[in-house]
């Protein structure tokens, strides 16, 4: 079955349209508290981490942190594996970009009026006119450069999502049913090949993660490729140890995937 993701502007309500969606569809529904439930199983600093990070926009210094970019990678990881179960609907958390080259993927953005948010958010956090709309500018623009930051994608690019939904200006009951619609074609995508491209997302994202939430190995440029051929690891490390402990956490992880290292120790030259 396929998987649907969802994007929507802060105060629109998707996270109450989500869930209805989810339970119409008999989907799994995935958000923030989930995954960060899932980060608390490796750990109370990575659930700190997470809690920290996904409230505001990084500054300079968090940006080139190592938990910062644990966490990045490690929400990547869970968002992909929970994506390899299919009937599920994934909230926010740039799953439009992360399943974007998945065809049974369903990708959906959400808005309505700001004038509406407001109202919504007036009444659901007891703030003033002015308050609310400060808030929810402030919010939106967070989620945009950290979206920016994280994918080097526009937060609002319709071409980013295969359905745009105006909350304010079409029934949820409709909504649902345009949806359902758009499922059936994508069922039609959900290949073995598809699937199994996937997998090796997945697994290409949980290598990577690994690596990034070591505490010994302090690797600032790494790249985790899925590939047609299998995974590709490029990166700069420090020093053969840290080589063969990449090496035994891939190969640990990366199961029936054939694995190309392409790793160059600081300081030396290509040939």
């Amino acid at each position: 079955m396929p998987i649907v993701t969802i994007s929507r502007e802060f105060g629109s309500g998707g996270n109450e349209f989500g869930r209805a969606l989810a339970r119409n569809l008999d989907f799994t529904y995935i958000d923030r508290k989930e995954i960060l439930r899932n980060m608390k199983t490796l750990g109370k600093s990575w659930e700190k981490a997470g809690e920290e990070f996904d409230e505001q926009y990084p500054d300079v210094w968090e940006r080139y942190d190592w938990s910062f970019r644990g966490y990045v990678t490690l929400s990547q990881s869970i968002i992909l594996n929970y994506g390899l179960k299919d009937r599920v609907v994934l909230m926010g958390r740039g799953g439009n970009f992360l399943f974007k080259d998945t065809p049974y993927a369903l990708r959906i953005r959400l808005t309505r009026p700001k004038q509406v948010r407001i109202e919504r958010i007036m009444k659901e956090e007891n703030m003033s006119p002015d308050t609310a709309r400060w808030f929810i500018e402030k919010v939106d623009k967070e989620m945009a450069r950290t979206v920016q930051l994280i994918y080097c994608k526009s937060w609002n690019d319709p071409a980013e999502y295969d359905l745009h939904f105006d909350l304010g200006a079409i029934a949820e009951e409709e909504v649902i049913q345009r949806i359902k619609e758009a499922l059936k074609e994508k069922a039609k995508l959900r290949t073995e090949n598809a699937h199994k491209m996937l997998r090796l997302r997945a697994v290409a994202a949980k290598v990577k993660s690994a690596i990034a939430t070591n505490p010994h190995l302090l690797v600032p440029t790494l790249d985790v490729e899925p590939t047609a051929e299998g995974i590709v690891l490029r990166g700069i490390i420090h020093n053969p140890r840290e080589q063969k402990q990449i090496e035994e956490i891939t190969k640990k992880l990366a199961k029936d995937f054939p694995v190309k290292y392409d790793l160059l120790f600081r300081g030396m030259k290509r040939k």
